[in-house]
């Protein structure tokens, strides 16, 4: 990847009527580095290369699934310099093992995996390849963020005491029949074995990890499912004790009335505190 010209980007999922995929292909617009070249849309062959059609991309570029598209642009003098694998979480490992396997970096959408085993083939494959893998715990890129960070590694807060992470939404207060992205969140075969959990408390412990530079020494948590019928959490509250020796809470929830997309994070240390939302 040099910078004297574009990055070339493939796409695995994010077809017709998927949410994350659309954010990316804008975010790669908006950072003016990336062109969009080649995708596996989605599951149905057919619908996948209709919709990469539909992109305006090149029909040999429209894959009808991503072990085809890996192989291809692998063996093309001008294939993809990354690809963004932004498909359910449970369809994560397969494409991300294939892509390495093919000598292509990956940006893969968080969570990495749905079970341990499969995120330690992942590690041990990026270390043997040494090829580029991003996984998009994004808002560690917002400049506050970067600040508060900075902030705490230089002992500004002083000894950390308390730290508190939240994430609410509202979106699945109510079940949703017939909403793909709720069927999918809400399916253990497709988000894995985690709903809010995985969704977005990975986010809030993520955030948390990052601003300090510290992981947990203890956890003790509570999973509860709010609606009726639901197979998956939907609210998730967790006590932290972290390494440094300072205390916490993560909290994170998608049937709070009220709350859109309220991340928030607090940092309280012995001499001064920050509070990022």
């Amino acid at each position: 990847m040099t910078a004297e010209r574009r990055l070339r980007l493939g796409m695995v999922g994010g077809g017709e009527g998927a949410f994350i995929g659309a954010v990316h292909r804008t975010a790669a617009r908006l950072d003016d580095r990336w062109t969009l070249v080649a995708g596996a849309f989605s599951s149905d062959p057919e619908r996948s290369r209709a919709f990469g059609l539909g992109l305006g991309l090149d029909p040999d570029r429209s894959y009808g699934d991503f072990a085809e598209m890996a192989r291809a642009e692998a063996a093309r003098p001008d294939g993809i310099d990354a690809v963004a694998i932004v498909t359910p979480n449970a369809a994560h490992f397969a494409p991300a093992r294939a892509f390495l396997e093919a000598g292509v970096a990956v940006i893969c959408d968080k969570p990495l995996t749905t079970g341990m085993e499969e995120a330690k083939a992942l590690s041990d494959l990026v270390a043997r390849t040494g090829l580029p893998f991003v996984l998009t715990h994004n808002y560690s890129g917002y400049p506050m963020v970067r600040h508060a960070r900075d902030l705490v590694a230089r002992g500004v807060l002083g000894p950390i005491r308390v730290v508190q992470a939240e994430y609410a939404q509202d979106w699945l207060a109510r079940d949703l029949p017939g909403n793909r992205q709720a069927d999918w969140r809400g399916d253990p075969e497709r988000a894995g074995p985690g709903g809010a959990l995985g969704d977005i408390a990975t986010h809030a412990f993520h955030l948390a990890s990052f601003v300090t530079g510290e992981t947990p020494s203890a956890v003790s948590a509570e999973t509860s499912r709010f609606v009726a019928g639901r197979l998956l959490d939907d609210d998730v509250q967790v006590r932290l004790r972290w390494a440094g020796g300072a205390r916490g809470q993560l909290w994170a929830s998608q049937v709070a009335i009220g709350a859109s997309n309220a991340l928030r994070l607090r940092v309280i240390g012995a001499d001064a505190a920050l509070d990022w939302s």
